[in-house]
This record gives C-alpha cells, structure tokens and sequence, in this order.
C-alpha cells in the first residue's frame, strides 16, 4: 500500500492551509444539499445501521415478539443519534490523524466541509436529545447505559485507549456491544442472562472484525501512531487473536441457545458460525502462504455473519 503523507508541508508559507479552507468553506455552506451530506457523514450511517440490527432484536426478544410502537420508535431515533453523537464526536477528537490516513482523508473535517466548532456542537446536540429521549420515554437503566456508551466510546476509547494501547480494539468493543443491551433494558428495566449473552456475541466479534480492517489498512494507521494490533504486533498474534474472538463468538452464540432461544437460531447459529470461522482459518492460511492476504473477505463475511444471526434472533421471537 502506498504511503500518502498529508501532513502540511514545511516550506510552505504560515497560513496558507488556513487561507484555502477559509475560501473553500463559504462555498460549501452555499449548498445546502452539501451541507447535509457532510454532516450525515459525521454520524457515521453504515456503523449506526449495524448497531439498530443488533438492537431491534434484542428489543423484540425481551419483549417476547414485537415491543410496544413508542418503546421501538425511542429506542430506534434514540439510538441513531446516539451512535451519530458518538460518531460525531469521535470525528472531531480525532481530525488530526483522519488528515494522515488515506481510509478518513475525506471525511468532512479533513477535506474542510464543516469546522471544527460545529462539528462539536453539533454531537453534543445529539447526545444532550438522545439521552433525554431515553429518559422520557424509557427508564433510568436504559438511560443510563446509552449515556455511559457515548462517554466510554468518546472519552476512554478514543481520547484514552485508542493511541495508547493495542488492546484498543477488544475495550472499544464494550460500546460497541452496549446496543444489544440498552435495547434490552428499555423494555424491561434490566438485563436478564440471554440479553449478556448476546452482548458477548458481538463483544467478541468485534476482534476479528476490526483486525481484519487494521490489516487492511495498516500503513495508514502506522504512520497515524495508532497502535492497532497489526501495526505493533507480529502476523501471528494477530492470525492468533483473530481465531481466538472468532472461537469466542461462536462459542458465545452457542451459549445464547439454551438461554430462551429455540431451533432457528440454533441452527442458524451453528451453520454460520461454521462459516465465520473457515473464514478466519482461511485468512491464517492465505497469510503463512506468503500470498495475498484478502483481509476484507472477512471484514465484509463478518457482517454478514453479525447480521443473518441476530434475523435469526428476531425470527425466533416472533415464532
């Protein structure tokens, strides 16, 4: 992969970045159509989108089919803007390295569509408005976890973890699985074994997941000084990691069966999780043979993976 260095250049008179961003973004806020995008663009859709498939079944599992209308339509708007508030805020904590990677170099706030400041502002809206819908409409234990999972995600996560440790992934993957049971909780004010079970699930899948992508994009994130395990550790403890999670979240989807789930999910189960792992093994493989590695046929299965069992999930509670 080829390295591209977007860092100013040095014999370039003082103020010139800052001159051409200035010309560039009246002309930005003149397109509302474009101003739109730029800021959908900070909430991250794909991610939010990923997180509502994990959540809509939990919520219909606790709730033994589908949940009440106001309870789904809360959790639904207020999770998005949850995850959009935390996606936001992320962009803006981390503006400097999204400029050195070739994967961000084109969100917003590198390519200069929107400032800084707003972009500040503009995620703390959707906090203050997700986390107040969750309280009006939901209870304190729901509140409460959608609160904590922004401020775990923004604060621990990225301002803390992310640049300091390469265990970034696996204590990221806490937020990332709190969806499973805020959905949960807002129906039925706590969180019973088979909802952890699930949290586990994609707790666990965010390892091989995630790795997948670092490898992928490894010398964007080396030169950016975020320690990802692939970046500071060797092929094979990560090729060890990724089976590991993938054992994990297999094993945790197993686990989830006996605790309230029936035949569909188990066999559902049982067939992709087979699947997830040959992936994985097939990636170990492909690596020690010294060709090319195709990382992101196990990003992309993995999806597919995360998204078929939890249909599964909501499958079974309807029936």
């Amino acid at each position: 992969m080829s390295m591209i260095t977007e860092r100013p250049v040095h014999g370039r008179p003082p103020g010139v970045r800052e001159r051409t961003a200035q010309v560039a973004r009246p002309e930005t806020r003149r397109d509302p159509i474009a101003v739109f995008r730029a800021y959908l663009a900070l909430t991250k859709p794909q991610i939010v989108e990923l997180l509502l498939v994990t959540t809509v079944p939990a919520l219909m599992l606790a709730a033994g089919g589908w949940p009440d209308l106001r309870t789904l339509a809360v959790v639904l708007i207020g999770g998005a803007l949850a995850g959009g508030a935390a996606s936001a805020l992320n962009c803006y904590i981390d503006r400097d390295i999204d400029e050195l990677m070739r994967r961000t170099k084109r969100r917003p706030l590198p390519a200069h569509s929107v400032t800084p400041r707003a972009v500040l502002i503009f995620g703390l809206t959707l906090a203050v408005i997700s986390v107040a819908l969750m309280a009006a409409f939901t209870n304190w234990l729901a509140t409460a976890l959608t609160a904590g999972a922004i401020f775990y995600y923004d604060v621990v996560y990225t301002l803390w973890l992310k640049r300091r440790t390469p265990a970034n992934t696996f204590w990221g993957g806490v937020c990332g699985a709190a969806p499973v049971i805020i959905g949960w909780a807002a129906v039925t004010g706590s969180v019973a074994p088979l909802g952890w079970a699930l949290f586990a699930v994609v707790f666990f899948w965010q390892m091989p997941h995630f790795y997948a992508l670092a490898i992928k994009y490894k010398d964007d994130y080396a030169r950016a000084g975020v320690p990802m395990l692939p970046v500071v550790r060797s092929t094979g403890r990560v090729n060890f990691e990724i089976v590991l999670y993938t054992v994990l979240t297999v094993v945790a989807s197993l686990a989830a069966w006996p605790l309230g789930l029936g035949p569909i999910y188990g066999c559902t189960a049982i067939v992709t999780g087979a699947l997830f792992l040959a992936e994985a093994l097939l990636l170990v493989q492909r690596t020690r043979k010294g060709g090319a590695t195709k990382p992101m046929r196990l990003f992309h299965w993995s999806i597919t993976y995360l998204t078929i069992l939890f249909i599964a999930v909501a499958v079974d509670a309807l029936v």
